[in-house]
């Protein structure tokens, strides 16, 4: 470049501009040169002192923002402050009634149809109908998220579903978003009735015979009466409902001014030393706001102010610091260094609140500072009459209520709302990066944590600290640990006694007192992350290991193994602890269900004569009795427990039906291999089970000693052994075919089988699927029937394989003499498990893929494609 000229200003001469002042008129400068000698030329523009309500400060240089020598041409656009506006999310709701007079390629058979409806990168299908005609009817409704201004069309096809992995389109028909009907309340919306286009061009001669075409029945509309949640919902910065006619007055402002970070921990390295090119983002509501990139600076000084109207005080602002990785020729993500969220419920109005923040982040080496940032904080209140009335509403809008979402679509349209907010605000300029969106969003907080569960856990028992607490003492009082503390209990509970009517004014004037008292401790500053209340100073490296890791996982699955069987055995407890819970709730119930006839009848025999007693006796009398006879001393107290606790623990529960009696078949005995080894080395077939080793059609190892007296029990044992023998394919007439034949039966890791029996429970959300594995998979026996007849499902087919290849008469123990091979992994119920479950394909193919890997490490000899050729299953 060079140099031409230059203008120098008197800084004490430059003019102040305040908005709402006229800009200032540009005027003509001459040029000077480095000796200040005029020189020919001059430039036009004008000079003044703003502020930051100016409307060229986010266009300002900052001395501290100036480019560093490594950066590109463009980097300039990327380290200026900007205000963005989020777009107005908008729920989609589209209600597939029926279709009418469908096509389909085969005109030999009826289609299975079903809807697949499209909007930008969201997919989602209807379930399909077996259709007996041509006119199917789903009557189901899909959910989609859409941004003003509508960019994507809503794309309807309906498919035919002629085979595995393959479907054929029927029909299409493109909705632009514009067209459909806008609601704001429960209102009934008009169906409409649309063409189904073909897919693909037809013949001109087939065109002019078809003289009608395929009709969709649907029922579109953008609801505009929910909130669209594209945050985590315990830090939602705003809960006004979509469209604007629902929206309530502001109640407030809220001003913060980002002033400056201390401490900050260096993200990068530059000529040798680590540094951090940084800049913070905002998020309240619509608007989120990022401040320039202070470059080359540790302790950055950003002093920035920002507005914002507040409609709910239940409402939370976050504040997140980041490094600008964009500045130099290799740009990539940028990089979190923490974030600070203030609820604004627990600011008091008018108060300027100026504090520093610790930026705490959570390593997979642990919890790290790294660095504070100064904030100054106000909320004030424009109406305090309608703050105070907010409290008496409904958190969410009213269609929350009056149509409520399950909270796997919340889950899964929260995620879409918060893709289409990265990529709106990642086309704006500068732009706003989807790692910055995804963190202030917090959309990875419903993933599962070990920390997040254990302070989930520790903050349930402190809140019921107090509940333990005066247990402890009431027990205390009982046991008469302090005579004097008892005796003016008796006498308070007496006065109680005597005058009922001071129990509930006592009562509130008590809690009136306790607040009272702890406004003295009230907090005098928002409140921050705290390392112990969240486990993050106790966490150990493996539970971050697993909090880090990716969804679904990338870790060795000797790892993964480990985190299971530790995620089982917490589990268990937990478990154990609900029926036990469940028990003590069905005993309540068996008092009257009279499943003890005995216990029922004693119990309303007892109701019946506490019924009378309770007329002729005065209440006050008999709560005097009851308070004194639990606070009796201990000299007329025994150890053992009273007569009502040992009638309760004595009723009946229902843990005797939650435990079906289904087992995973094993290998039986030697006995089946094909051919054994005689002392003279030659080979001959094995004689099939005998009376003297029988065979049992269960795992468990049962022998038989008997005597000359029990010979015929032991007879009906054979016979009965032998009818299961009949049944289960082991018959005489297979032994002399077995020979070149054998079946060898990979002895597979149990999460391929016996695992999936285990979860029979979570398979089908409305039915407990366990009565269907039972009885070695062929279910609980129909007794109306007779016998031979059971409550047999399609998905336990494989248990049933797999129970008669174990005795298989053909069956052997070396692969070397197996002409067939089986794998008994259990695919069908790995894939009902996940059936009616909003999960992605990559969760429902892991265990597949995992077979899949553990085939391959073993032998070459049983390498997937030496499988299919030898036959296997």
């Amino acid at each position: 470049m060079h140099f031409v000229g230059l203008v120098r200003f008197d800084i004490n001469e430059v003019p102040l501009r305040v908005p709402p002042d006229s800009p200032l008129a540009p005027e003509w400068y001459r040029l000077e040169d480095k000796k200040g000698e005029k020189i020919k030329g001059e430039v036009m523009l004008a000079v003044w002192i703003g502020t930051q309500a100016d409307e060229a400060f986010s266009d300002a240089w900052h001395s501290d923002a100036a480019t560093p020598v490594d950066s590109t041409p463009a980097a300039t656009t990327v380290i200026r402050s900007k205000v963005y506006h989020a777009p107005r999310l908008w729920y989609v709701r589209v209600n597939i009634v029926e279709a009418q007079d469908l096509i389909p390629t085969d005109r030999n058979r009826f289609p299975d149809v079903y809807v697949k409806a499209q909007i930008g990168n969201q997919v989602l299908k209807t379930k399909t109908v077996p259709a007996r005609s041509l006119s199917p009817l789903w009557n189901e409704d899909l959910l989609f998220v859409a941004a003003e201004p509508f960019e994507d069309h809503l794309v309807l096809s309906v498919e035919d579903r002629i085979g595995a992995g393959k479907d054929e389109i029927i029909g299409r028909v493109i909705i632009p978003l514009n067209a459909m009907e806008r609601r704001a309340d429960d209102r009934m919306i008009h169906s409409r009735w649309f063409n189904l286009e073909k897919p693909v061009a037809v013949d001109v001669d087939q065109l002019k015979k078809d003289k009608f075409s395929s009709r969709i029945h649907l029922r579109l509309c953008l609801d505009g009466g929910y909130h669209v949640l594209d945050e985590s919902t315990h830090y939602s910065s705003d809960l006004r409902p979509t469209a604007k006619q629902l929206w309530r007055p502001p109640i407030g402002i809220l001003e913060l001014g980002v002033l400056k970070a201390v401490g900050l921990h260096p993200m990068k390295t530059r000529e040798g030393r680590g540094t951090s090119d940084t800049y913070c983002v905002a998020k309240y509501g619509h608007k989120w706001i990022r401040t320039r990139t202070i470059v080359d600076n540790l302790c950055p000084k950003y002093n920035e102010q920002y507005t914002w109207e507040v409609f709910d005080q239940a409402t939370v602002l976050t504040v997140g610091v980041f490094d600008n990785s964009h500045i130099g020729e290799k740009g990539s993500k940028d990089l979190k260094i923490g974030k600070v969220r203030i609820r604004i419920s627990t600011l008091e109005t008018e108060r300027i609140y100026t504090h520093s923040y610790p930026l705490l982040v959570l390593h997979p080496t642990g919890v790290k500072k790294m660095g504070e940032l100064h904030l100054a904080i106000r909320f004030s209140c424009t109406s305090f009459a309608n703050m105070l009335y907010l409290y008496s509403k409904p958190l969410l809008p009213k269609m929350h209520y009056v149509r409520p979402f399950s909270v796997m679509q919340l889950d899964m349209l929260r995620h879409q709302a918060v893709n289409i907010v990265a990529a709106r605000l990642g086309r704006a300029e500068p732009p706003l990066r989807k790692e910055v969106v995804e963190y202030m969003s917090d959309v990875d907080s419903h993933l599962w944590s070990m920390r997040r569960s254990k302070a989930n856990f520790f903050r349930l028992m402190t809140l019921f600290s107090g509940v333990f607490a005066v247990g402890k003492w009431f027990g205390d009082i009982c046991m008469w640990r302090n005579p004097i503390t008892t005796v003016l209990v008796h006498v308070l509970f007496l006065m109680l006694v005597c005058f009922p009517e001071l129990i509930l004014p006592t009562v509130f004037l008590y809690m009136f007192l306790i607040g009272v008292w702890n406004f003295r401790y009230r907090p005098r500053y928002p409140p921050h992350m705290n390392t112990r209340i969240s486990q993050a100073d106790a966490v150990q490296p493996d539970e971050l290991d697993e909090e880090f890791d990716t969804f679904p996982t990338s870790r060795n699955p000797d790892i993964v193994r480990m985190r299971y069987d530790r995620l089982r055995s917490v589990a268990g407890r937990i478990q154990t602890v609900i029926g036990d819970l469940a028990s003590q709730g069905e005993r309540i119930q068996a008092l009257l269900s009279w499943r003890d006839p005995r216990a029922t009848a004693l119990f309303i025999t007892l109701c019946l004569v506490s019924a009378l007693v309770l007329y002729v006796t005065p209440f006050q009398a008999l709560a005097g009795l009851t308070g004194f006879y639990v606070m009796r001393h201990p000299r007329f107290r025994h150890r053992l427990p009273s007569a009502p606790i040992n009638f309760f623990r004595r009723l009946p529960a229902k843990t005797d039906k939650t435990h079906p009696s289904f087992e995973i078949p094993t290998s039986i005995s030697n006995n089946s291999s094909i051919t054994l080894q005689t002392e003279a080395n030659a080979t001959h077939h094995a004689n099939f089970p005998t009376p003297s080793t029988p065979y049992m059609v269960t795992s468990r190892d049962v022998n038989y000693n008997y005597e000359r007296d029990e010979e015929v029990p032991y007879a009906v044992k054979v016979i009965e052994e032998q009818l299961q023998v009949h049944r289960s394919w082991i018959s005489n007439k297979n032994y002399a075919s077995c020979d070149g034949r054998g079946i060898y039966v990979y002895d597979l890791p149990s999460m391929f089988n016996k695992d999936l029996v285990g979860q029979c429970r979570d398979m089908i959300p409305w039915q407990d699927f366990c009565r269907y594995l039972s009885n070695e998979g062929l279910g609980d026996p129909i007794a109306k029937l007779g016998k031979g007849w059971y409550q047999t499902h399609q998905y336990s087919l494989e248990l049933i394989f797999h129970s008669r290849v174990l005795k298989h008469p053909c069956r052997v123990y070396n692969e070397n003499e197996a002409k067939l091979f089986y794998v008994p992994a259990y695919a069908g119920l790995d894939i009902l498990r996940w059936h009616f479950k909003n999960v992605s394909n990559d969760v429902k193919d892991s265990l597949s893929l995992e077979l899949v890997k553990w085939l391959e490490r073993q032998d070459s000899s049983k390498e997937p494609c030496q499988f299919r050729r030898s036959g296997a299953t």
